[in-house]
């Protein structure tokens, strides 16, 4: 299972948000680039970026830290936040994203997310299936997750799958920047009913015990946030997960 941390930005700084919720804004460091940094440094490959300006905006908006990163470190990067025409996805792969999320685009203009996966292929194109849960596993929010869509997260997912997609970040949006623990169930239910997916874990996780459990159910990736910065997980425990592997 693959260790993805997230540099989430607002104004360039590296922030973290509660349940998505741009008034919880808590800022962690004025220089992502540092960040990225330190995790390239515990041996770690990987790097969920998301531009919550651009989710805000509905366009790219902070392609430099994006570039910046991508020219100074070595890390994979997979960038996400408003990416809304092939313009914004040009300016993210030209700026060092080695991979997109398209999530409010996937609900709200398959056509374009669509021609995506058939352009830059299901390497390149992930879907983000943000959601609010419910007796059915999952709603599917959009915009920043100001809005909820009526589509269901486990048909949702599946039928993107039918399509070509490969990589799906699903995120409890309930969860997300709590430190209560993820999602296992949903995550379980999700990898028996939609076949062959590679699921990246997303939201809640608080402790290093998880991380485990995730890769035992299935999870192709994980990405981890809140529990980095609030040290509840340690760089050296992620080295250490990662060297053992």
């Amino acid at each position: 299972m693959r260790i993805i941390p997230a540099i989430d930005i607002i104004d360039g700084k590296c922030v973290r948000l509660t349940k998505g919720d741009y008034n919880t804004k808590k800022i962690y460091n004025e220089n992502p680039l540092e960040v990225a940094k330190e995790f390239e440094d515990a041996g770690i490959e990987y790097l969920h970026v998301v531009d919550l300006d651009g989710a805000k905006a509905s366009q790219i908006i902070n392609h430099k830290v994006l570039e910046q990163i991508a020219i100074k470190t070595n890390l994979k990067i997979d960038f996400g936040g408003g990416l809304k025409s092939d313009k914004d996805l040009e300016i993210a792969f030209n700026s060092g994203a080695n991979q997109i999320t398209g999530g409010s685009i996937a609900v709200k203009n398959s056509a374009i997310f669509e021609s995506w996966i058939e352009k830059y292929g299901s390497e390149k194109i992930i879907l983000g299936a943000d959601f609010y849960p419910d007796n059915s596993g999952g709603k599917i929010a959009t915009n920043g997750w100001q809005e909820e869509s009526t589509l269901e997260l486990i048909p949702f997912i599946s039928d993107y799958q039918q399509k070509g997609v490969e990589y799906v970040i699903c995120t409890d949006i309930s969860k997300d920047g709590m430190l209560e623990g993820p999602s296992f169930d949903i995550y379980k239910q999700i990898l028996s009913e939609v076949n062959n997916v590679k699921l990246i874990a997303s939201g809640g996780i608080s402790a290093f015990e998880e991380l485990p459990k995730l890769a035992k159910n299935g999870c192709e990736g994980v990405i981890i946030g809140k529990a980095i910065y609030e040290n509840k997980i340690s760089l050296k425990q992620l080295e250490q997960f990662i060297l053992n592997k």
